[in-house]
């Protein structure tokens, strides 16, 4: 399996609250990540960099840095890539990873009846996001969990892995545009509708919704760049897989819904029912 994506300065990301060392980490990680939504293995990586006037040796050496350090914590190495001048600070990362055609999961093989679940709570990242307008409205660790959530995200490739090898797993992504885009997709992809019946808001998402004065759960459904992973498992195996996933990395599977007959995204909540729609990332917005 072989994957690319660009992050642009002023788009992606703001070098002015984020350093290098982490501007490249997380370059990094959302690669691997779409590595982990096809349960494949990370195998290498290569990088280009744009470099805008200005940007010194130092400033390229961390971003390299941080870049090395998620490559190391998925075991993948980088073995090649390019440098040129660019208009703005940009990074195009291309990572080769390994995958048994059996185990592949792909987006589109969800089925009616099956339930959907994420591998962590979510709206941390957008919460570290909202921190660069708002530094004071969170403190201590709720910071430092916005922040490193925001940064550092985790890859879950292991997850991926161990999910993919389940025939239990029928369709698989990772949640990069947030949960109310990225279950759209799958359910379309799919052919099936989905219903919304939890929505797990990291704690972090929860103070900052309630600091800008807006629903938490609304706000973990648009937050994108969690990059926790979608799955899609057969609904009279979810339990079992539940347990099982708890066993192997001491942490829950969240059940968010099922997949149903029509089109679209319903929101079932606190016994209210309502058209979800997307309120993601949208590239093309």
């Amino acid at each position: 399996m072989i994957s690319t994506d660009a992050l642009v300065e002023g788009v992606h990301f703001s070098a002015a609250t984020m350093e290098p060392f982490d501007i490249g980490y997380r370059a990094m990680a959302s690669n691997l990540s779409d590595l982990a939504a096809m349960a494949a293995r990370p195998v290498l990586a290569t990088v280009a960099l744009g470099m805008p006037a200005g940007f010194s040796v130092d400033e390229i050496l961390a971003l390299y840095r941080g870049l090395l350090a998620a490559a190391d914590s998925a075991r993948t190495r980088i073995v090649g890539g390019d440098l040129t001048r660019s208009p703005a600070l940009l990074l195009a990362v291309t990572v080769v990873g390994e995958v048994r055609a059996s185990n592949l999961k792909r987006r589109g093989g969800a089925r009616r009846g099956d339930v959907f679940a994420v591998t962590g709570e979510l709206g941390a990242s957008r919460a570290g996001l909202h921190l660069g307008e708002s530094p004071s409205a969170l403190s201590g660790a709720l910071r430092e969990r916005a922040l490193a959530a925001h940064r550092r995200p985790a890859a879950r490739w292991r997850e991926g892995l161990w999910l993919g090898a389940s025939t239990s797993v029928h369709a698989l992504m990772d949640i990069s545009d947030g949960l109310s885009t990225d279950l759209a997709r799958m359910a379309e992809a799919s052919g099936t509708a989905a219903r919304v019946e939890a929505v797990p808001v990291d704690p972090a998402a929860a103070a900052m919704a309630r600091s800008r004065g807006e629903d938490p759960h609304a706000y973990a459904l648009a937050g994108g760049e969690d990059y926790e992973l979608l799955v899609a498992i057969e609904g009279r195996a979810f339990e079992h897989l539940c347990n099982r996933f708890h066993a192997r990395f001491r942490r829950p599977l969240h059940r968010v819904g099922v997949a149903c007959e029509g089109d679209g995204i319903t929101l079932s909540l606190d016994g209210r029912e309502s058209r979800l729609e997307r309120t993601g990332w949208d590239h093309f917005a």
